[in-house]
């Protein structure tokens, strides 16, 4: 599994010492030590609103200052462009509001049926509200290939939502690609980077807006925006008046979570430390994502093929880009009871649409979804023998 070292990292993972195979990542990962000592660290150390008179003042202020330049060294971006929040479905739901001030009938928004419904639904509501229009870009559901966005840009579009990879089947459409082509109309491009930053090394300047979540890479819950700080200062949401005009300030409402954001820039550190080399945390970053992708690449592709191999068993996604996430069902059972049962063997992968309403429908799947399996860095063959074993024995 080449120089990825899974035994010392699976180590500073104590929720693993409780015995189960987690492949419930995708849902929110499992949290090393190291991220939940800068949490406590902070809710016991003193600290106030931001500012420079008093040591708890400029505390909070340098967690919040830590916590933008390591979300901008993860994405690629500027510190001085990252707007943080309590969930990335609550910044969606902001900024589509915010930008959706600007528009009006005959303008165009475009959402994909691969979607997490969070980066579905806000432009739904949001066109709706003034009269826009929404256009659906969909999928192949037997190659989980997105389709081509061309024919549904025009003059009138006005911002295209697009995942970076699809939490349900892990497909990772060319997204850089697809920014050109929605740039090339004149429009804006909103990226869904929370199931994509967790496994792949990420360089996010090609998109307008990049939002994520840290509990999804070993943080803590709370959501991150990533914009170019020029872009943020042509947007006004609606705000206390005594409340900063500052960008990114004046896109967070209420006192940051000190807490969360210590913990933010603890799991970014914890990246960069995966085993990557490099003479600054962007480099290490960058380079430890590409170890982590390789080995979980490798195991998904052993397990995908040994799941594939049992009978009764559809997998689906089947994209040539993905991450190392799976959905399958099992003949003669709804797949609740399959989770139901796997939790017996102590492995846990949960059943569900999880959100990507659409992708599930358009999958023939409908609201209830499939059995979602999901590696992490923490995977180790042991997990992924025992997985199989769990479905082999539903036949039996």
């Amino acid at each position: 599994m080449g120089d990825f070292e899974v035994d010392a990292v699976r180590k500073q993972f104590p929720a693993l010492s409780e015995g189960a195979a987690h492949f419930d990542g995708p849902g929110g990962s499992q949290t090393p030590q190291v991220v939940a000592d800068a949490v406590a660290r902070t809710m016991v150390s003193a600290l106030a609103n931001r500012g420079q008179l008093t040591v708890a003042e400029r505390r909070a202020d340098g967690i919040v200052v830590g916590a933008r330049q390591a979300m901008a060294d993860l994405l690629g971006t500027s510190p001085g462009g990252i707007v943080l929040g309590r969930s990335m479905t609550q910044l969606t739901y902001d900024f589509a509001r915010t930008l959706a001030k600007s528009w009006g009938p005959g303008d165009e928004v475009v959402v994909t049926r691969l979607d997490h419904d969070a980066n579905v639904r806000p432009w739904v509501q949001a066109a709706d509200a003034v009269g826009a229009t929404v256009r659906w870009l969909g999928f192949d559901p037997a190659t989980s290939e997105l389709d081509d966005i061309t024919p549904l840009l025009s003059s009138h579009t006005r911002l295209v939502a697009v995942t970076g990879a699809s939490n349900l089947i892990g497909t990772r459409p060319d997204v850089p690609a697809i920014a050109s082509l929605v740039h090339d109309a004149g429009a804006l491009v909103y990226v869904d980077g929370v199931h994509l930053t967790a496994h792949t090394p990420v360089d996010a300047a090609y998109a307008d807006f990049y939002a994520c979540s840290p509990y999804k890479f070993f943080g803590p819950h709370c959501g991150v925006l990533s914009a170019a700080p020029a872009l943020l200062e042509e947007l006004h949401p609606d705000k206390l008046l005594p409340a900063t005009d500052a960008v990114p300030e004046r896109f967070e409402f209420g006192t940051l979570p000190y807490e969360q954001l210590a913990g933010t820039t603890a799991a970014v550190d914890f990246i960069a430390g995966l085993g990557g080399t490099g003479e600054n945390r962007r480099e290490r970053l960058l380079s430890s994502l590409a170890l982590l992708e390789n080995y979980e690449d490798e195991l998904r592709v052993e397990l995908e093929s040994r799941l594939a191999a049992i009978d009764g068993i559809t997998l689906y996604g089947r994209a040539k880009r993905r991450t190392a996430t799976l959905l399958f069902s099992v003949a003669g059972w709804e797949s609740t009871a399959v989770s139901a049962e796997l939790a017996k063997s102590g492995v846990n992968a949960p059943a569900g649409s999880f959100y990507a309403l659409e992708a599930s429908r358009h999958l023939g799947l409908g609201d209830s979804g499939a059995v979602r399996v999901g590696l992490a860095p923490y995977t180790n063959q042991s997990d992924v023998d025992r997985l199989v074993e769990a479905v082999e024995r539903l036949g039996s």
